[in-house]
């Protein structure tokens, strides 16, 4: 079998795709036979085979491992392993991966199957692993201890338990410090071992929450060992550099040890900042340091030239001059705030006269404008793609540079040291432009200065007008180099960002409308593009309509001189170029249907070529959105449909709606927007002009994104202008009102999926309002069945909240009507009445929309005061059964055990609801989450970054805490106070109870205890 599973392993890795799928199913099927696992690992063992088939066999080898391995999975394994080839397999596997001399490459992947194994059978069956790999970590030559610490860095971090820590902790750690601190072993095996001492504070950290003072001991005892270790490294400096860009050797080696280190600081920082506190002080010296020698060696190979960074080795360990550069700028930013350190850097400003002749800090304005510098590979790549350099501007990149650090460094320090961190930078930057000097350095320098006073904004901090009229004569001087498009692009940025705080000069804003389309420079063309966007903030642009004329010409002859299918795909581009129109726009959204300013014009052909970019498509749709809501009159309103309809109508003329087509998406949600806020009467022939397209995407389309803005646009014609609709007729002569039934029996059939079609209920109830009984005639009890018909199978939670206000809207106006036809008809056997009322009661708490929730309160107290028998009879789920067992059961298991509730009549059904929507009216939820919404504010002022030791307590300062609090909050869909429903619903309890209506009072003993205390403590009316 071992011949074969090598050829077939061989043929996975062609280039063509016909026999690599072949062969991939052939290896499928292989995996049935017992022989397989053991003949993978057989094969990886074989040194005869080349490396790239043994690397395949371990990769497969571990995929098979981790779906059949464990037999204690709760759906059992695919295929059983049998217990003697396992016993065959670990010692097989872990003799391959400690064997001296064998491909680095093997050793790596042999080390993740290893490690899956481990973490199934470590230690109960294979309780010698851990001595083994200890063993071999001690006594063993460089390639075995380098196969064992992989094993060991993998079972630290993924295999060892809670339970666990303390038995092997002790033992693991002293082996790693003995090789980190052995100089007799390689610097990548040493920066190794550190990696899993590193790994071990995870553990520590989840194990503290249960035992804090012995693992707080346990982690003082070894760190008297490591912080003396890791002070020597970070005083050790890399060999000099030769004038070649490569570096020298042994600086990798030595770069990856040291990075290490550095890691491990910060994760000690982060699970044990106490005993890192008193050492900040030697660290921030050492870093500081090494980072003022490291800068000619950066400079060198990252800014005059284009040595290659950001690698890593086969295990994973990076070791280039730029990663180190950055965890060390990283670690220098976090020591500045320790207390220690932040204490004497105080007392140095103390003693001097001002911030600007603080020695520490102008020496920190220079190092972090060495690192800020771009490199030449960032200037090669925004001269080939104007998009990156706007990632940057945004914060977007997803890589973290040294030139992101520093600017991450400049923001901590304005949050700290305030005005004094903009003076310290303004002191040196004017020396680099008094100096003539590189351009690259004068770039950064304002790079950094852009980034502070940006978060100045954020926090509504001001600049000082002197020192903002300063920096102007430095943009000034920037924006006219000619020979250097990147400072250019800069002055243009920085001056924008300037002009929010009122300093600005008046040409300016000119200057930089004059360079979209004049300056050599796409790129500065591009920065102009997002500067003037700030330049429109401020309050010079405020509602002045002669700027946003300039501005939007201006871009549509920048759009005009481009080929739009040549930016297509350049998403930044689009999102900034929409970003600028739309906030020109604003100033006064009249313009929308201005003839002599293309404002509209050029947010469609942006869109047109933007359809796929759903920050494009969303800005687009909120900015036409509130264009059509500004719209003063019907009038403003008409001549709005006579500029975009045309645009509108025209993107849904294509050849086949049915397919998956951005640009039918977005015309859909804009016709929705159009309609929603639309004039009352329509403009004369709208209907005509939109009906008929929105009639064939709808009875063409299956696609949920284009029906339901869709069937929302038809909602919308009935509400505004129901007359317009039933009397308009098509070209067959079919009346509005059979083009309508005809839409909504499509979306109610069983070919469209429930989220698409969400929206028909709201269609339907609007249909038989607006078209009443007497035009609906025999029509209304069919659509009423049909809407019945759907209900009783919908799962969507959207799409049964559609379906049920159709009877609720009904119910408000004739409840009793409602009973009497669901009384009268069949759902698969049952009765309608109790089809549609199990429904509607189950789901009706989940209701979402103020007025939806309101409409459905007000029905359900209707049917509840009817009292009619029928409804009484109907029974429905009650309260939740609570299990008795807590184990946790799977999904397999749920399945077969579902909830089981209490079965009760319909009317106390609706008392528990209306009970429920009552407390949700009301507030009471509503009141923990604004308290957390007030602690996450009031964090803003709290400046202790993480450097108080206090495990049970969540550190607000994160912005990402922050994020994740507020984004909770807001996605667990908790209502707001609702003081009319609340109203309501007090009025029609104290009724109930004080007429009895409906029986209440034999109802209310059927109430839970928390039930009635609920509608006990509800306010009183006066």
């Amino acid at each position: 079998m071992e011949d074969q599973l090598v050829q077939v392993l061989a043929q996975t890795q062609l280039p063509a795709e016909g026999p690599r799928k072949q062969a991939e199913l052939e290896l499928r099927r292989a995996a049935n036979n017992p022989a397989y696992p053991l003949s993978l690992t057989n094969i990886a063992r074989h040194s005869s085979v080349g490396v790239e088939v043994r690397q395949s066999a371990l990769s497969v080898l571990r995929q098979f491992i981790e779906k059949n391995w464990n037999d204690d999975s709760y759906d059992g394994p695919s295929i059983p392993i049998a217990d003697s080839v396992k016993d065959q397999i670990r010692p097989m596997l872990l003799d391959l991966v400690l064997n001296a001399g064998d491909e680095k490459r093997i050793k790596t992947a042999t080390s993740y199957t290893v490690s899956k194994i481990a973490n199934v059978d470590f230690p109960d069956q294979w309780p010698s692993l851990l001595p083994t790999l200890l063993d071999s970590i001690r006594n063993g030559n460089d390639e075995q201890l380098h196969g064992a610490m992989l094993v060991l860095r993998d079972l630290v971090e993924e295999s060892l338990s809670d339970d666990q820590f303390f038995s092997m902790a002790r033992d693991i750690v002293k082996v790693v410090y003995e090789t980190a601190i052995n100089e007799n072993r390689k610097p990548t095996l040493r920066a190794l071992a550190v990696a899993v001492f590193r790994g071990c504070f995870d553990l520590m950290d989840t194990v503290k929450e249960e035992h804090p003072k012995d693992v707080l001991a346990f982690a003082e005892e070894a760190m008297k060992g490591w912080f003396p270790f890791f002070h020597q490294v970070m005083k050790l400096r890399l060999p000099d550099r030769s004038q070649s860009a490569s570096p020298p050797e042994g600086w990798n080696g030595l770069s990856a040890l040291k990075l290490q280190v550095v890691r491990c600081l910060l994760k000690l920082k982060l699970v044990f900042v106490n005993l890192l506190a008193p050492e900040t002080p030697h660290f921030f010296q050492a870093i500081w340091e090494e980072l003022s020698t490291l800068v000619p060696g950066y400079e060198q190979m990252y800014i005059e030239s284009e040595t290659q960074g950001r690698l890593e080795d086969v295990d994973g360990l990076p070791y280039t001059l730029d990663f180190l550069v950055l965890e060390e700028l990283d670690f220098l930013n976090v020591c500045m705030r320790a207390p220690p350190v932040k204490k004497e850097l105080e007392a140095q400003l103390a003693v001097h006269a001002s911030a600007h002749t603080t020695p520490w800090l102008l020496d920190l304005m220079k190092l972090a404008t060495s690192y800020a510098c771009i490199t030449r590979e960032e200037e090669e790549m925004w001269d080939i793609d104007v998009s990156l350099f706007l990632i940057e501007e945004q914060s977007m990149s997803a890589d973290y540079t040294p030139r992101t650090a520093c600017g991450d460094l400049l923001i901590k320090l304005g949050e700290w040291l305030n005005q004094k961190a903009l003076e310290g930078l303004f002191a040196y930057t004017k020396s680099l432009f008094a100096e003539e000097g590189s351009w690259r350095r004068q770039e950064a320098s304002l790079f950094l200065l852009n980034m502070l006073i940006n978060d100045f904004l954020d926090v509504g901090k001001t600049v000082p007008p002197e020192i903002g009229q300063a920096y102007l004569e430095l943009v000034n001087y920037a924006i006219n180099r000619q020979g250097e498009p990147l400072l250019r692009a800069r002055g243009y940025v920085v001056a924008s960002t300037l002009s929010q705080f009122n300093v600005t000069a008046p040409t300016f804003m000119d200057r930089t409308i004059e360079s979209i389309s004049g300056d050599e420079s796409e790129l500065v063309q591009v920065a102009c593009i997002k500067a003037i966007e700030g330049f429109m903030r401020s309050d010079s642009a405020s509602g002045n309509q002669q700027v946003q004329a300039k501005v939007i010409n201006a871009i549509s002859q920048w759009i005009s001189a481009k080929d739009m299918t040549d930016i297509e795909e350049a998403e930044d581009l689009l999102v900034a170029l929409t970003e600028t129109l739309r906030t020109a726009i604003n100033i006064d959204k009249r313009v929308a249907v201005s003839d002599n300013v293309p404002a509209l014009d050029l947010l469609f052909l942006i869109a047109k070529y933007g359809a796929n970019n759903w920050q494009v498509t969303m800005l687009i749709c909120e900015e036409f959105e509130d264009i059509v809501k500004m719209m003063p009159d019907p009038a403003a309103y008409q001549v709005l449909c006579q500029k975009v309809l045309p645009s509108l109508t025209g993107a849904f003329n294509v050849a086949d709606v049915t397919s998956d087509d951005p640009l039918i998406t977005f015309a859909a949600e804009l016709m929705a927007s159009l309609t929603q806020y639309a004039s009352e009467p329509l403009p004369p022939g709208f209907v005509a002009a939109t009906l008929p397209k929105l009639s064939r995407l709808l009875m063409e389309c299956n696609e949920g994104d284009v029906l339901r803005p869709s069937a929302e646009s038809v909602r919308y014609l009935l509400s505004h202008d129901h007359e317009q609709v039933l009397n308009y007729h098509d070209e067959n002569q079919r009346s509005g009102l059979e083009v309508c039934l005809h839409i909504i029996d499509r979306l109610l059939g069983p070919t469209i999926e429930d989220n698409a079609a969400s929206e028909v209920g709201g269609l339907a109830a609007e249909l038989v309002e607006k078209a009443g009984h007497e035009r609906l005639g025999p029509f209304l009890p069919k659509l009423l069945q049909a809407v019945a018909n759907r209900l009783a199978t919908a799962e969507a939670a959207p799409f049964i909240q559609s379906l049920i206000l159709v009877f609720a809207r009904l119910s408000l106006v004739g409840a009793h009507d409602v009973v009497e036809f669901l009384s009268t008809i069949q759902i698969n056997g049952q009765s309608g009445l109790q089809v549609v009322l199990s429904k509607w009661l189950e789901n009706s708490v989940n209701f979402a929309g103020y007025d939806e929730i309101r409409q459905n309160v007000i029905a359900l107290s209707k049917l509840y005061s009817l009292n009619d028998p029928r409804v009484t009879q109907t029974m429905v789920k009650g309260d939740l059964l609570m299990p008795t067992s807590d184990r946790i059961m799977t999904r397999s298991q749920t399945k077969q055990n579902p909830d089981q509730y209490t079965i009760i009549p319909a009317p106390l059904k609706i008392l528990k609801v209306l009970i429920e929507e009552l407390l949700s009216a009301s507030g009471a939820n509503f009141a923990a989450n604004a308290a957390a919404a007030a602690a996450a504010d009031m964090v803003e002022d709290i400046d202790d970054d993480g450097w108080e030791d206090d495990p049970d307590t969540l550190d607000l300062n994160l912005g990402s805490t922050k994020n994740d609090l507020m984004g909770f909050l807001e996605a667990s869909n908790m209502r707001h106070r609702d003081d009319e429903t609340q109203a309501y619903l007090s009025e029609f309890f104290v009724n109930a109870a004080r007429d009895n209506v409906a029986g209440f009072g034999e109802w209310y003993n059927g109430l839970t205890d928390e039930e009635k205390t609920k509608l006990n403590e509800i306010p009183r009316p006066e």
